[in-house]
């Protein structure tokens, strides 16, 4: 399974590109998620970022990620996701590659350092936050993949290890135009795999795919198990 920003977006998660509100609306989202952007504001950055964190300890797995992580039972179940929460995981769902980070880790930009030390509450979004230092000197910055960054290179083997072997792939909640994970699709239909998009509309992806679903996450994966037979044989 390769998920996307939609799924999350049913549990409250805004995506990035909808989240147009609040303080945060005037500023340049490659300012908030770039190399570029952390150098020169390391504190506005962290803020975006920190709050985003504590936003997602605050909602819970949907029907969706529930419905993924019950295939288990009955299939053997990758899953791959463009989606920085935690999810997935918290659904019940093993393993779990994150193509561009996770919101819950940390790190020095100077040493590489995992950060495990205490985070600052952060409710309400704040316009600027310095991020803690490391023992080396460098700065703490969330373990997200910017603009201008490759992508961490085990998660993406094993991503395309798992594509390439599939039977089937589900696609669910992907815009379709990010790139390198809007390949893997291609890699599965380049391999025999049947390719199932999931998304209420037409994307870059469609073409490719082998059946669309044209519904929620949360509504259609609950029941996609059961209906996968009758689909194949279309």
């Amino acid at each position: 399974m390769l998920s996307g920003a939609g799924i999350s977006a049913e549990s409250g998660v805004p995506t990035f590109r909808d989240d147009e509100t609040g303080l945060w609306a005037k500023y340049d989202p490659y300012e908030l998620s770039s190399t570029d952007g952390w150098q020169t504001h390391p504190e506005r950055v962290w803020a975006w970022y920190l709050w985003r964190h504590h936003l997602v300890g605050q909602v819970a797995p949907n029907a969706g990620h529930r419905a993924v992580a019950a295939w288990q039972d009955h299939a053997d179940v990758t899953v791959i996701t463009q989606n920085v929460d935690d999810l997935h995981e918290r659904a019940g769902s093993r393993p779990v590659h994150h193509l561009h980070g996770s919101l819950s880790e940390f790190w020095c930009d100077t040493c590489g350092s995992r950060y495990h030390g205490p985070l600052p509450d952060m409710p309400e979004p704040e316009l600027e936050k310095m991020p803690p230092h490391c023992e080396c000197g460098g700065l703490i910055r969330p373990g997200i993949v910017w603009f201008g960054e490759q992508l961490p290179d085990e998660p993406w083997q094993a991503a395309v290890e798992a594509v390439a072997t599939a039977e089937v792939l589900v696609v669910v909640g992907t815009s379709g135009i990010v790139y390198p994970a809007a390949g893997l699709p291609e890699v599965a239909r380049a391999q025999g795999a049947v390719v199932v998009e999931v998304n209420p509309e037409q994307t870059p992806l469609t073409a490719i795919a082998t059946v669309s679903i044209r519904e929620s996450a949360s509504t259609a994966l609950p029941r996609l198990m059961q209906q996968l037979p009758s689909l194949l044989q279309q």
